[in-house]
């Protein structure tokens, strides 16, 4: 998968479920570069990567953040949402129950 999906579906966790940390979930970093900054966003030059990370009002910033600073983002992975298919449902409990 590729990393900005990944680093956004973080960021938009984060933004909608402020208990992310507190959850227990592995926290990820990224440290780099500053290239962008608004009230809802923080883009980070990870290598040759641009790495774009959502923030909220309720996202714990210390130091200064600008622009060319350097910067470490600590950020968790969660789902937001998580549909399921009857069909591959029935056939995963098939090959989990051998026939006699």
């Amino acid at each position: 998968m590729n990393p900005k999906i990944i680093c956004l579906l973080a960021a938009l966790s984060l933004a909608l479920n402020g208990s992310a940390f507190a959850l227990g979930g592995k926290t990820y970093e990224v440290t780099g570069a500053v290239l962008e900054v608004t009230p809802s966003m923080i883009a980070v030059q990870k290598g040759t990567e641009r790495l774009e990370i959502g923030i909220d009002p309720t996202t714990k910033l210390s130091g200064e953040v600008k622009v060319g600073g350097k910067i470490t983002i600590t950020y968790a992975i969660n789902a937001i949402k998580v549909e399921g298919s009857a069909a591959s449902s029935a056939k995963e409990e098939s090959k989990a129950s051998p026939t006699p």
